[in-house]
């Protein structure tokens, strides 16, 4: 049985690398296997192998399910991927460069200085990030602390405005109509994200553990 469970995975990845959508795929030239990349893209395909027992008779995947078996794939791609590049099939990708590139379609608003130093680690230019430490609109900080005493709004009033100054004079500077607001799920980021919306048109991503957002992670968001 796990021979043949093997067997069918080595299948796949042959199938998978035959083909990737409009790709031209070069000639392979000799080269080494990685034996550990290698192991892992079947191992991975192996546990895949889960979503048919627990799908069935329908092998309809609700939502959440959805998410995880295609993060999977994509994982499995990715390493695929790494292995061709490896034998010349096709051009490996410089991640850094990636992200470098499709960044610079956006002006990215975010509400921590921690989020921020995890994008520019990421090779994000800094000068494209506009951190908010306050929500767009006054009304918002009354939403977030109904408490706030009224000569605390002052201040908050001149922060604000700072704030959308940084993001028209940043948009003018670089040129961008798109906003992207990278948020956590808690209440400050999704009223940031539902004032952005409808000022900016921006474009809203809610992602759990910012702080620690890897580069592959990053890149699902950019392209």
């Amino acid at each position: 049985m796990e021979k043949f469970r093997y067997k069918q995975a080595q299948m796949l990845l042959e199938e998978a690398g035959k083909s990737k959508g409009k790709e031209i795929l070069k000639t392979p030239i000799g080269g080494k296997i990685d034996f550990i990349t290698f192991g892992e893209i079947i191992d991975n395909i192996i546990d895949l192998e889960e979503f048919l027992y627990t799908s069935r008779p329908t092998h309809v995947l609700d939502e959440e399910n959805a998410r995880i078996f295609c993060d999977r794939i994509i994982a499995v791609r990715d390493k695929i991927d790494d292995i061709l590049a490896d034998f010349g099939v096709i051009d490996k990708i410089d991640v850094e460069d990636e992200i470098k590139s499709l960044s610079g379609e956006y002006l990215i608003l975010t509400t921590k200085n921690s989020f921020k130093k995890a994008l520019t680690k990421l090779a994000v230019n800094p000068q494209r990030i506009v951190v908010a430490g306050v929500p767009l609109q006054i009304e918002d900080m009354k939403e977030i602390n109904p408490q706030i005493p009224d000569n605390a709004l002052q201040s908050i009033k001149k922060k604000i405005s700072h704030v959308k100054n940084d993001i028209e004079r940043k948009k003018d500077q670089f040129a961008v109509e798109q906003v992207i607001v990278l948020v956590e799920k808690d209440k400050s980021g999704q009223i940031l994200a539902k004032r952005a919306e409808k000022l900016y048109n921006a474009k809203i991503i809610n992602f759990e553990g910012l702080k620690d957002i890897s580069a592959e992670d990053l890149l699902k968001i950019l392209s």
